[in-house]
């Protein structure tokens, strides 16, 4: 199908006609409340193109995806298929469409075979039981050649790489007719040589005529491997460019945009002769997610780590906490030899973690907001201490006492913390851990999914355990709020790639070391 070219100025050669994209989105917005995630996303997406989708965290690259794939329902603007305005209001529509979406949490069922995932959600799948194709069906083989597939199909994909997962992904979203086929992150968990197969079979993709849309944080794989790249800002389409005219330098600066001034709450931290150090790590390694990590963290210091997905900065976090066990390296916690080998060995050491996802790691959902309190202290609310019985009123009493002071919105502590809202559940993982008097207290992204009223009040209990004399580490993928630190780190491929401090401190020396 072709559109109607303009008609050309006098003496002007009249211009090719134009193959109409496969996919094409006009004036697309979407608001969360008053935070405008889309406004107004102009973007196509053609045939036998591979098109690069970068940006900084929250700039809208996800929900314009979770738009076409169905899972948001735009608040206006068109999207068209082959020229037809189209509304998709459902996976299901989308599918029907021909358009398959593979996310970074890849949706395997770890306990069937390679086969039997490929399978599921196909039409002959559907008609299936995962007992009735235990072999590997003909259409499987064909599509396993079609992406590079030379591994065993008929073993549980939990016995899989991270890389061969990706492929037996991308192999379902192929065993049907797919127009384009869409990849968050995908090479995120990948070694160079894993990575450099994928973006093979991406260009592989492409060839065959599929529209592939590419989202990455790294930009050599994008100016490398990309048709087309279209940068977004704050929701909007920021640079749009083909690959001829892509450079690096462009689109670091369409990602960055303005300088911004370092926040002026900065805390000031110059640690002198007789300021202790708290922690300190020493080429600590695990595998490829964290390699060769040193730092040292002073009492009363607080240090934001910054990175991009898959820097490294969770694992990281998991090492100090005892969640994982480092392959190398030492770690030195208040002058004493430090390596946990638990998490109740870490806590015995004064470390709390307060995780990115609170709801499966940090909560037990059913039980009343006094037990999420208290579990790590309850000690303190004994009869004596050789007997396993708590005072209840006295337990309840404290619990109220907290949520007074941490801001916790709940009308009795005996509420099942499932009923409160994120912010608040946030607030008693947080008190769970400030009740400890803890000397590390290591924070992955304590605001994610938080409103403003419940970011200040977090913002607050921070600065009370730093005043305290607690060092704190603190993990946010919004570097705006790392502007308030003392110091910064910069992960990258799991190695700390920077440090800056003072007036250093700025979202734009973040991003460009998170791209270096």
């Amino acid at each position: 199908m072709t559109t109607a070219a303009a008609a050309p100025g006098a003496g002007e050669p009249a211009p090719p006609a134009q193959v109409e994209p496969l996919l094409r989105v006009e004036g697309l917005a979407k608001s969360y409340g008053a935070i405008r995630a889309l406004r107004g996303i102009d973007i196509a997406f053609r045939r036998g193109e591979i098109h690069g989708l970068v940006g900084a965290n929250g700039a809208g690259k996800s929900t314009l995806i979770r738009c076409l794939a169905g899972l948001e329902q735009p608040d206006a603007g068109d999207v068209l298929v082959d020229g037809q305005v189209t509304r998709i209001h459902g996976p299901a529509d989308a599918a029907a469409l021909g358009l398959a979406f593979i996310h970074q949490e890849l949706n395997l069922v770890k306990s069937f075979t390679g086969s039997q995932n490929i399978m599921l959600g196909s039409h002959e799948g559907s008609m299936l039981s995962p007992r009735r194709f235990s072999g590997v069906p003909d259409a499987v083989l064909r599509v396993a050649r079609r992406v590079g597939i030379d591994f065993r199909l008929d073993i549980p994909v939990s016995e899989l790489t991270v890389h061969q997962q990706w492929l037996v992904t991308i192999a379902r979203a192929l065993v049907e007719d797919r127009a384009l086929i869409a990849m968050d992150e995908p090479t995120a968990s990948l070694d160079g040589q894993e990575a450099a197969k994928l973006l093979e079979v991406a260009r592989e993709l492409a060839a065959s005529g599929v529209a592939v849309v590419f989202i990455s944080h790294r930009l050599d794989e994008v100016t490398d491997v990309c048709d087309r790249v279209t940068a977004f800002k704050d929701g909007s389409v920021s640079l749009a460019l083909p690959r001829r005219e892509v450079t690096r330098e462009a689109v670091v600066r369409a990602i960055v945009g303005h300088e911004v001034t370092p926040g002026a709450g900065a805390t000031a931290f110059e640690p002198t002769e007789h300021t202790k150090v708290a922690l300190s790590l020493q080429d600590v390694s695990r595998g490829r997610t964290v390699r060769g990590v040193s730092l040292t963290l002073h009492e009363g210091e607080v240090v934001g780590i910054a990175g991009l997905v898959g820097s490294g900065r969770t694992e990281l976090a998991r090492l100090i906490f005892g969640a994982d066990r480092p392959d190398g390296g030492t770690m030195v916690l208040d002058g004493k030899p430090y390596r946990p080998r638990s998490i109740t060995q870490a806590i015995d050491r004064g470390v709390a973690y307060v995780p990115e996802e609170r709801r499966s790691e940090a909560l037990f959902l059913t039980h009343s907001v006094e037990d999420n309190l208290h579990i790590t202290v309850w000690d303190r609310w004994r009869v004596r201490k050789w007997l396993p019985f708590i005072r209840p009123r006295l337990s309840r009493a404290g619990a109220n006492d907290t949520c007074r002071a941490l801001g916790i919105k709940t009308t009795d502590a005996r509420r099942p913390v499932v009923g409160l809202s994120g912010g608040n559940q946030q607030k008693v993982v947080m008190g769970r851990w400030l009740a400890t008097d803890p000397k590390i207290l290591i924070l992955d992204e304590p605001t994610r999914g938080v409103d403003v009223g419940a970011r200040a009040d977090i913002y607050a209990r921070i600065r009370e355990a730093n005043e305290s004399g607690s060092a704190v580490l603190v993990i946010s993928s919004e570097f705006e709020e790392l502007l308030e630190c003392s110091r910064v780190l910069v992960m990258a491929e799991g190695h700390i790639v920077g440090e800056l401090t003072s007036d250093a401190i700025t979202v734009p020396n973040m991003l460009h070391l998170c791209y270096a």
